[in-house]
């Protein structure tokens, strides 16, 4: 098993995407990339304690390869927007990839690459090494399935596992 820590905007719509996919075994939201231990969702929503939103995606590269996970991921939000996605701005919604060694830095490094033939402007993802991850509160796991009549849902995470399940259908799950 292979754990990948992407931040691309709200954790929320990074979560309902990867659980679509085959291969996928767990994803777990949280904040990584800061200051402050322990970090509680109110104060990353300040942005004063440097922590992105994230997910830590956990898959099987025998059933998806890590290229498509990374790939999806530069498909379900804009890597040219700096510190924000959409409405969502702040330091917390950063486009940033976490690595914990040079292995997946290069991975990392790859998909950047092969991200910027498909966005034009600059790509701002950063990476960064991973520190130390804090799972986000239980009610922010898995929130898309927990709340699918919630407003963000509908009108920002749907379209993107919608999007996803156009891209990337061979990689979907059955419904």
């Amino acid at each position: 098993m292979t754990t990948f820590t992407l931040a691309g905007g709200c954790f929320w719509c990074l979560d309902a995407v990867y659980r679509t996919l085959q291969g996928v075994t767990d994803v777990v939201s949280g904040y990584t990339g800061g200051s402050m231990s322990n970090p509680s969702y109110e104060a990353v929503c300040t942005g004063a304690t440097g922590h992105a939103e994230a997910v830590q995606v956990t898959f099987d590269e025998e059933v998806i390869p890590a290229e498509v996970i990374l790939d999806v991921f530069f498909t379900l939000h804009d890597p040219r927007q700096l510190n924000r996605q959409g409405a969502d701005v702040g330091t917390q919604y950063r486009s940033a990839m976490f690595y914990t060694d040079d292995a997946q830095k290069a991975q990392f490094e790859a998909a950047l690459d092969r991200a910027g033939e498909y966005w034009e402007g600059g790509i701002v993802t950063t990476l960064e090494p991973l520190g130390v991850y804090y799972d986000a509160e239980e009610y922010h796991q898995d929130f898309f399935a927990k709340n699918p009549g919630q407003g963000y849902c509908l009108a920002v995470a749907l379209p993107k596992v919608n999007k996803i399940r156009k891209s990337y259908g061979k990689y979907v799950l059955a419904s």
